[in-house]
């Protein structure tokens, strides 16, 4: 464990190295079977039993102290006010660039928070459903920039996870599909009044403009999963290459007109989309609010979480 405040770098966060984290929860016991983590693992990523045991284990032990501490909190305020106001969800915000493994991450946490016997029902959503439709987005001169903030109607995201947090008993999500890379009309994500709510996407953590809320002022908890951008682009285009061979062979799929490059011109292509669009929203917009998550987890080149990063209290 370090705190680089004992060498005068003054930071409000203690760094942890992944053997003194995982010794965090070693009497925890491992809820997910061998097959259920290759289930949930993402194309490129290395998740396995042990990056489970010694990273997400103590990582939803600590989320599970955080939703009761939030529990209990609650019960205390609603005693002071001398009402019974309803528990509302514990929500996750969880940040990072494109192919860092912040999706694989919120699929993870859901299913281990899910064991937990206080927080039975987890639910996730995807900031992708709230994209503008490919047609606005063309409108608006935008297509070149998704996933930029611009290209979201935040407003929208925000009336979601307001309604969610405050006990709306159903509310209810676009639905967005990655084959054809667009919006699927009259199809919807429902969530029902979870215990907690996991909310995945590059710019969960963005600061609110002047006078304004953001997303992120609803968060319990925030997780920004980081990495090197040399590393980032390189399991970008490894994903490329993987989803070349697989899901751009579908006639259907948005991307269907790279199936049939080399793998040459395939690489190419990956660099290019990485450089023009990935890398400067990364810089620009996704890694600056890498600072305002409460849990950073920091990965090696080989894809695995090397350090933990947690904000003092």
């Amino acid at each position: 464990m370090t705190d680089n405040g004992a060498t005068g770098a003054l930071t409000p966060f203690v760094e942890l190295d992944r053997a003194d984290w995982s010794e965090l929860a070693r009497s925890t016991p491992q809820p997910l079977s061998e097959t259920e983590i290759v289930q949930l693992r993402g194309l490129g990523d290395v998740l396995d039993m042990r990056e489970v045991a010694e990273v997400y284990l103590p990582l939803s032990r600590l989320l599970n102290l955080y939703a009761a501490g939030t529990q209990h909190l609650h019960r205390a305020t609603s005693d002071f006010l001398g009402e019974r106001a309803a528990r509302t969800p514990f929500v996750i915000g969880v940040a990072g660039s494109v192919a860092v493994g912040k999706s694989t991450v919120s699929r993870l946490l859901r299913e281990l928070l899910s064991r937990w016997d206080n927080t039975p029902r987890v639910e996730l959503i995807t900031t992708d459903g709230f994209l503008y439709p490919n047609a606005e987005l063309e409108r608006r001169g935008l297509m070149g920039r998704k996933g930029f903030p611009e290209s979201y109607d935040r407003r929208a995201l925000m009336r979601f996870v307001t309604d969610v947090k405050s006990g709306v008993p159903e509310v209810r999500a676009p639905f967005y599909s990655h084959l054809s890379y667009d919006i699927i009309p009259d199809a919807q994500v429902i969530v029902r009044q979870p215990d907690i709510l996991i909310v995945e996407g590059l710019n969960v953590l963005q600061s609110p403009a002047a006078g304004s809320l953001a997303i992120s002022d609803l968060f319990d908890f925030s997780v920004y999963v980081d990495a090197a951008t040399s590393s980032i682009e390189h399991w970008y285009v490894e994903r490329f290459l993987k989803l070349q061979q697989g899901a751009f062979a579908n006639p259907q799929s948005y991307f269907h007109r790279f199936a049939g490059l080399s793998r040459d011109e395939a690489v190419a292509v990956a660099h290019e989309i990485w450089k023009s669009i990935n890398e400067p929203n990364l810089i620009q917009n996704v890694r600056p609010t890498r600072s305002r998550a409460k849990l950073v987890l920091r990965k090696s080149p080989e894809h695995k979480v090397s350090s933990v990063l947690l904000r003092k209290l």
